[in-house]
């Protein structure tokens, strides 16, 4: 029998009643798959909590579906809007282009720009053969001609290649010529590698194009019994300028074209300006041809724009100065950004649905192990109505969809203290590249991978999942401890997403008196920060659940929120580093790194933010003086003793996984008061490198003080206030002993307080200094 494997997501994250959601199903090894809408409610399955706790939602999609094997075109390419078949071009032609390979020696052919039928070998291509070389074919349907350079490529070196074919000699020939100046490529002139090389042969026939071929950069058509056409020679580099002619243009000619002059209109099918398009706010994925035919080519699975051209000459560092140098599109072979499943099941969620976090589970087979999805998606409500409102991180879950910490992160075992814990799951993942990576792995050519999408399976989104390079829950599995507290204490919530506050700004979060965020809410765009300040500054309380806290700047497009980019750069423990030059986002033209570099410290916000981080054993909070002023005591009213929290799900602590730390030198409101902090933190917690220039002994837990969870409190304009936890470990103490714990009463003591109309206790407490008493607001 067959292993049953089900994977699915939907199109949506965050939903109201009434809306309409569709999900996306794959199943290997069953065509039947058992689906029910659930409301989840607790994730982490440690013994020592209440466990997995679902709810099964009664819906009209509850029952059998009808479930398929799905296939995902994976690799970046461009297509070319091509309806009146003038690149069918059955004569003579010049291909042309300006190339920056990446892996020429991949070991397979990779097309970089032509009308080829992989299937049917018909029609025409310029790419890169198995050998690393240039190369340029014609196919006539029964027999394929070949033609290839004496030299192979050299990897991140700028070319300019070009084929010609004159139908009436039958001749063929290949321009191969470097273009490295001192800046645009990994090698410089005193290594001595020969990039030029010119060869020149008779073909036996010309191509013969079949009719319905498009026309693609970095890829060529194929076809496969079940799954129809797709693309295949997938290239990994980026392509300049790049055009057809329909004529073979002379050497003088492809000489000018290579020294940066204009390519001859004369015969000119279509040339692509990869220049065009740059706009202050970034460029989108329609590549501009010049020519007398307007040819524009689509992108599809994002091809990496903003970046560097043949031209670059190292002295801007950004497209907006120069838009001129930033030619160069990059594609991956394994890039991915939408499954573009078929839809398996449309839903109409019904009106009476609550406000909460939701899965359609779907199980085949006994639903046990990779036989098991939750496609998870979050109901707001269509008017808001608690005062409550918990804020799901949905940028951050989408940065570190499918992550391959524990196969890939060198440092993920120092770091954890411990080898990592691998699931079938983690293995499927790692083995078919068809789920994409996120914003913390590599291409398999080397580059990091800037756009990540929740438009594909995520399984670090499922509810029960552990990440494997730590042996924890993380993100939403972690944040439902927070979801399972605010139920078990009988608060009326709403829930938010990241998505919604990107999308509506502050009026999304308005309506809450006060809102609690997630765990991790590492990532933000800039409407995202601005809400939150303004939320804030406007009479907002905010309470901070977690820690690495509004730290990196990612971007989404308004008509593709679910697809986001992220640059990483800047002073941060980062897993990969953009290249020179190639720090701007291309969805909005800011430059991506972390929000640090913009002045934009966590702890203008918050009070506190990234101090550091460790995976061994999480601390206990001590109380810090400030909690016993009276003015504060409400905050602490019902805890005994100086400890809280010397407990958790989260490594045995409440303070501890990442941490955050208040600092008045990074913006820290100077009224914030420290009600307690963690210490002695294991050495395998590093502090960040912020906290320093330089890397030395003593940077580490037992020695360092600043890595330390600082929970911090401060009262904002308009009677808004921030509380700030300062750890991502602070959720998963809340259920321990169930949920009758201290670090619950602090919560409780926090939430009261911040979700009652009119003054903060401490600021009543101060309009009654001559009773010498506090007020009891509870």
């Amino acid at each position: 029998m067959a292993q049953i494997k089900i994977f699915g997501y939907a199109d949506k994250i965050s939903v109201k009643p009434g809306d309409t959601i569709q999900f996306h199903v794959s199943a290997d090894g069953t065509s039947t798959a058992e689906a029910h809408l659930v409301r989840l409610i607790h994730g982490d399955e440690h013994p020592h909590g209440p466990g997995f706790i679902e709810e099964e939602i009664d819906c009209v999609a509850n029952g059998t579906w009808r479930v398929e094997k799905q296939f995902t075109q994976v690799g970046s390419f461009l297509e070319v809007a091509d309806p009146d078949r003038k690149l069918a071009l059955d004569g003579s032609i010049t291909l042309c282009a300006f190339i920056w390979p990446t892996w020429p020696d991949v070991g397979h052919r990779q097309c970089l720009l032509g009308r080829w039928d992989n299937d049917k070998n018909r029609g025409y291509g310029l790419g890169i053969n198995p050998s690393g070389r240039l190369e340029f074919w014609v196919g006539s349907g029964n027999e394929v001609d070949y033609l290839q350079t004496e030299l192979p490529l050299q990897k991140q070196a700028w070319y300019f290649v070009a084929a010609t074919f004159d139908a009436r000699s039958g001749r063929a020939t290949l321009y191969q010529e470097g273009v490295m100046n001192r800046y645009n490529s990994l090698l410089s002139k005193v290594a001595p590698v020969e990039y030029r090389s010119h060869v020149s042969e008779v073909f036996r026939f010309g191509q013969n194009n079949l009719s319905d071929t498009p026309f693609l950069v970095a890829g060529s058509r194929d076809w496969h019994a079940l799954r129809g056409h797709f693309v295949s020679q997938l290239y990994c580099g980026k392509i300049d300028r790049c055009g057809v002619f329909d004529r073979p243009l002379g050497r003088d000619e492809l000489d000018v074209i290579r020294s940066g002059g204009q390519p001859p209109s004369y015969g000119m099918v279509a040339y692509w300006d990869t220049t065009k398009g740059y706009t202050d706010h970034g460029i989108g994925d329609v590549v501009v041809d010049i020519g007398p035919n307007r040819l524009n080519a689509n992108g599809h699975n994002r091809p990496v724009r903003a970046q560097t051209g043949y031209n670059w000459n190292g002295r801007n560092d950004c497209f907006r100065l120069a838009p001129h140098e930033y030619g160069g599109i990059e594609f991956h072979a394994d890039a991915m950004i939408d499954s573009n499943w078929k839809v398996t099941k449309r839903l109409e969620l019904p009106e009476t649905l609550r406000s909460g976090a939701y899965a359609m589970r779907v199980r085949g087979g006994d639903g046990k192990g990779l036989a098991e999805e939750y496609i998870v998606f979050f109901v707001r409500p269509r008017v808001p109505s608690g005062r409550i409102a918990l804020l799901f991180s949905t940028a951050t879950y989408i940065a570190y969809a499918n992550e391959r910490f524990a196969t890939d992160g060198h440092i993920v075992q120092p770091m954890a203290g411990q080898p990592p814990t691998i699931s079938e799951v983690d293995i499927e993942i790692y083995e078919n590249p068809e789920f994409g990576g996120g914003c913390y792995d590599s291409h398999a050519d080397g580059a990091g991978i800037c756009y990540s999408s929740y438009r594909r399976p995520m399984v670090n989104m499922r509810p029960k999942y552990r990440i494997s390079a730590f042996d924890l829950p993380w993100n939403f599995p972690a944040d439902l401890s927070i979801l399972a507290w605010l139920e078990h204490k009988g608060y009326d919530y709403d829930v938010l997403t990241d998505e919604d506050v990107h999308r509506e700004g502050v009026a999304a979060m308005a309506p809450y008196a006060c809102i609690l965020n997630s765990t991790h809410p590492e990532y933000h765009s800039e409407r995202m920060l601005d809400a939150h300040e303004d939320y804030i500054a406007g009479g907002g309380r905010f309470i901070c659940m977690g820690a690495n806290s509004f730290c990196c700047n990612v971007a989404f497009r308004d008509d593709e929120p679910w697809i986001m980019e992220c640059r990483k750069t800047g002073g941060h423990w980062i897993a990969w580093a953009a290249r020179p030059g190639e720090y701007y986002l291309a969805t909005t033209g800011q430059m991506g790194g972390i929000w640090t570099g913009f002045q934009r410290w966590g702890q203008k916000l918050v009070g506190n933010t990234f101090a550091g981080e460790g995976f061994a054993h999480s601390q206990p909070y001590r109380r810090m003086p400030d909690s016993y002023d009276p003015a504060l005591a409400w905050i602490t009213e019902g805890i005994e003793g100086e400890l809280i929290g010397d407990f958790g799900l989260g490594n045995g602590g409440a303070a501890g996984i990442e941490i955050d730390c208040y600092k008045l030198g990074f913006g820290t409101p100077p009224n914030t008061k420290i009600i307690a902090s963690s210490g002695g933190h294991p050495d395998n917690y590093i502090a960040h490198d912020e906290e320093g220039a330089h890397a030395h002994q003593g940077f580490s837990g037992t020695h360092n003080y600043i890595l330390r969870a600082d929970m911090v409190y401060f009262e904002a304009p308009n009677d808004g206030a921030v509380f700030a936890t300062g750890s991502i470990a602070f959720g998963s103490a809340l259920p321990i002993n169930g949920f009758e714990n201290n670090v619950s009463q602090l919560l409780s003591n926090v939430v009261n307080a911040f979700v009652r109309p009119g003054p903060l206790p401490s600021l009543l407490h101060k309009l009654q200094p001559s009773t010498g008493r506090t007020e009891n607001v509870a």
